[in-house]
């Protein structure tokens, strides 16, 4: 069996919190789906917890959805599953958490009314891996955001395998 990555700094009274998060790309775009924080400007990956009668896949999905208002999935794959320490801003709590990530691959852009719990101000945007990297990076200095990176590196490098992402230049 694999060694689990571990990413992030460790803090004091980290708050265990397990979930999962999409790399969520359309095809015809050429473009990843993410959330932009109103108050920061961060870019999010979309998900959250999974419900206890909920997998992974379908509690990513839902999160997915509910956040996002994306729902029609072509394909879905499990990418990575990582440690992960880092701080949550918006509900201000130092987090360690087993996150597992997917890449969506989306049928259409066609999305349903967003469904965000309070804490949660974020719109759809659509951007490409450089923005998204370039937007990670300038606000990495306490290791917050090395998960997300490693997960959109992977879950690109599979796109491209597949046929999908056919314009990212990013390769692992």
């Amino acid at each position: 069996m694999d060694k689990i990555l571990e990413f992030g700094i460790k803090r004091d009274n980290e708050e265990r919190r397990d979930g999962g998060c999409g790399a969520v790309f359309d095809v015809e775009t050429q473009k990843y789906a993410v959330g932009l924080e109103e108050e920061t400007n961060l870019l999010i990956l979309f998900g959250g917890g999974v419900d206890k009668n909920e997998d992974m896949e379908t509690g990513v999905l839902r999160e997915i959805t509910e956040e996002s208002g994306l729902y029609d999935f072509l394909y879905t794959e499990k990418i990575s599953e990582v440690v992960c320490h880092y701080q949550n801003g918006r509900k201000n709590v130092n987090r360690v958490a087993n996150a597992t990530c997917f890449l969506v691959i989306l049928k259409n852009t066609k999305t349903l009314p967003q469904k965000l719990e309070a804490h949660e101000k974020f719109s759809l945007v659509w951007m490409t891996p450089d923005e998204i990297f370039l937007n990670w990076r300038a606000r990495n200095e306490n290791k917050d955001y090395d998960h997300w990176i490693y997960f959109l590196e992977k879950a690109i490098a599979r796109a491209k395998e597949l046929g999908y992402d056919k314009n990212s230049k990013f390769s692992v």
